[in-house]
């Protein structure tokens, strides 16, 4: 993503009068200093672009504009920049102040009306002025998406940008969510994947699951073979081969057995695990996976299904994920289970969330969903990737991702250390 040209990146433009905090506001959101500050009016003499990876959204250009009520000689020429900023951007951040609602902001609410751009409000320095009841409902009469921010306010930095990023991810063009390959980028042109498909309850008669066939498909795009074998025969094909396969990729209930047979430094995963990265945010579901290790019986779990169906006699998300857990915990916990799009409003008082690996859903869905349990402070984890643990080879699942086997160490490593915050902690 560091590499993405800007022309391929979400194009956020960010307005306001003069000194009500644009540049304050990008280098809160970029957390570091990309734009001059000052009291003064005017400090911003021409768009500072800043780009940046703001995940789980992706690759963005913020575009930090002059102030649009400039009456200066040189003001009239930032301001006519700023105006073409309104053809550049995919979405628009109004920056206001409460009470201070005029013309200006108005003209920027029906300048992205004219090009159909979405406009997300943020009221900002709500430290020192915080909008009444009034005013807030004039905004929203504007528009739906609106933001309380302090932006010198660092400390609760994350209280401010998870809402940006949630609004994001609602109103970004869907060409902006593309997810990466299921399995293409990760093995060679002309290479070789093992895929360990068990034959059980949980297979269709005459029939293969969708996320096996989904990534059966990707090595067909990508032009490389898929050797599709069962858990039993796995490890007798693997010796009548000349070379090893280039990854080994599982159902998670057998992913025990799968790295138990798959030579040392040969990659493997799971299915899950590869529509965790798709649909998802592999770095933060391997991070909320550490928190199984501080798990203790009573805790109250949600494991979350994309899809309705009927739960067979061995369902992986109703039977063996509880069971398993259980087992890890060593006594009962308070497991709930939702399906289809009946997803909790109220996440809080969860201590973990365990979803499926989202085959049913849109990307932006699942990313929503994740985002939601973000904002909740509870640690949310994938079907896989929790398997994984509780089997103890996720080193082994996510070698080929080593950017979420780090974020997974070092969760761990604060929740070992008591450093993680409480909003990080779940109930």
């Amino acid at each position: 993503m560091k590499t993405t040209p800007k022309s391929l990146r979400l194009q956020i433009g960010i307005f306001g009068r003069t000194n009500v905090g644009k540049s304050s506001f990008l280098n809160m959101v970029a957390g570091q200093d990309v734009a001059i500050t000052s009291p003064v009016p005017g400090t911003t003499t021409d768009v500072v672009e800043k780009t940046m990876e703001l995940l789980p959204v992706g690759p963005v250009v913020f575009l930090d504009t002059a102030g649009l009520d400039d009456a200066s000689e040189l003001g009239g020429l930032r301001v006519k920049k700023t105006h073409k900023i309104f053809d550049r951007s995919d979405v628009i951040v109004l920056l206001t102040e409460a009470e201070a609602w005029n013309s200006y902001e108005d003209m920027v609410i029906v300048e992205a009306g004219k090009r159909a751009i979405p406009v997300i409000v943020c009221v900002n320095k709500i430290d020192v002025n915080p909008p009444t009841q009034e005013f807030m409902r004039r905004v929203a009469q504007k528009t739906p998406r609106m933001i309380l921010v302090s932006s010198v306010d660092l400390k609760n930095r994350d209280a401010y940008v998870n809402p940006l990023k949630k609004h994001l991810l609602e109103v970004c063009p869907e060409d902006y969510l593309q997810p990466p390959p299921l399995i293409g980028d990760l093995i060679p042109k002309t290479g070789l994947a093992a895929l360990i498909v068990p034959i059980d309850k949980e297979a269709p008669k005459g029939r293969i699951i969708l996320p096996q066939v989904h990534t059966i498909r990707d090595c067909l795009d990508h032009r490389q073979a898929a050797l599709v074998v069962n858990e039993v025969e796995y490890k007798g094909m693997l010796a009548k081969l000349k070379a090893l396969p280039d990854i080994a990729v599982c159902d998670s209930q057998v992913v025990g057995r799968m790295v138990a047979d798959t030579p040392a430094g040969m990659p493997c995963t799971t299915f899950s695990i590869l529509f965790a990265r798709s649909k998802g945010d592999l770095v933060e579901l391997a991070k909320g996976a550490a928190h199984i290790k501080a798990l203790k019986p009573g805790d109250r779990i949600l494991i979350a299904e994309s899809c309705s169906h009927h739960p067979i006699e061995d369902d992986i998300g109703r039977v063996k994920l509880p069971r398993w857990l259980r087992t890890f915990v060593g006594g009962e916990l308070k497991i709930e289970t939702c399906a289809g799009r009946d997803y909790p409003e109220d996440l809080k008082e969860y201590r973990l969330i365990i979803h499926c690996g989202g085959c049913m859903i849109t990307r932006r869905e699942m990313l929503a969903r994740i985002e939601k349990a973000r904002e909740a402070g509870v640690p949310i984890t994938n079907y896989g990737v929790a398997v994984s643990v509780l089997q103890g080879v996720l080193d082994r699942t996510l070698s080929p991702f080593p950017a979420a086997l780090e974020a997974y160490r070092k969760e761990l490593a604060r929740i070992k250390k008591g450093t993680v915050p409480a909003e990080r902690k779940g109930r």
